[in-house]
């Protein structure tokens, strides 16, 4: 049967020796995510390497992001983007149709980064969630594994032209079962409280004594 995720895998493989040998790329715990069924990774925004870390990191299950439609256009393009499994979003309709996209895609069991920030940092520190992050948490049901991204903001921070050498760390932390956001309670008033949680786990990822890299 043929392989649907091939030009994922070989386009991952790529990147993944380039994060090697340029940022010495490090992956710990990647174990945390699931094998099989829908989750959520939700990770620290720092820069526009931090998609591309978060995916290299793992072997065993390919991560979707949401991206413009803009970026499908032409036909090398398209392919390209389809190619890595990105789903087209129109952003003129809001965000409630990528709300409604990715609770779609986590009930069809995908793995679904995100990255609750919204954007980027503009000094490498953690930022407050957008409210959206927990309104699809609680709607998709799955369960979130924290990710923490170190060293994207010094090689390629905002505003920077080119990656400059230098090391990159991604961790992966325990998942937040749904049963635990479900006990937060119910209604409108809990999803800036998921969000707050969210980000308090993403926080606690990092840790001291960093276990060993794969």
């Amino acid at each position: 049967m043929k392989d649907r995720f091939l030009f994922y895998r070989f386009i991952r493989w790529i990147v993944r020796i380039w994060l090697k040998l340029w940022l010495r790329l490090e992956s710990h715990s990647a174990e945390n995510v699931p094998s099989t069924g829908g989750c959520i990774l939700a990770c620290n925004h720092a820069s526009y390497l931090d998609p591309a870390i978060v995916t290299c990191g793992l072997k065993h299950r390919v991560v979707r992001y949401m991206a413009r439609d803009t970026l499908f256009t032409g036909p090398i393009r398209g392919f390209f983007f389809r190619g890595i499994r990105s789903v087209p979003l129109d952003r003129t309709r809001g965000d409630v149709a990528a709300l409604r996209k990715g609770i779609q895609l986590l009930k069809e069991g995908e793995v679904l980064g995100l990255f609750p920030e919204g954007t980027r940092s503009h000094d490498g520190q953690l930022q407050p969630a957008k409210g959206g992050i927990g309104f699809l948490i609680v709607k998709a049901g799955v369960p979130v594994v924290p990710v923490y991204v170190e060293g994207s903001f010094a090689v390629f921070p905002r505003g920077a032209r080119r990656v400059k050498r230098g090391k990159v760390k991604v961790y992966y932390g325990a998942p937040i079962k749904f049963e635990e956001i479900a006990s937060m309670g119910h209604g409108k008033e809990i999803y800036k409280a998921v969000g707050e949680l969210v980000m308090s786990r993403i926080a606690a990822v990092r840790p001291d004594q960093p276990s060993q890299p794969v």
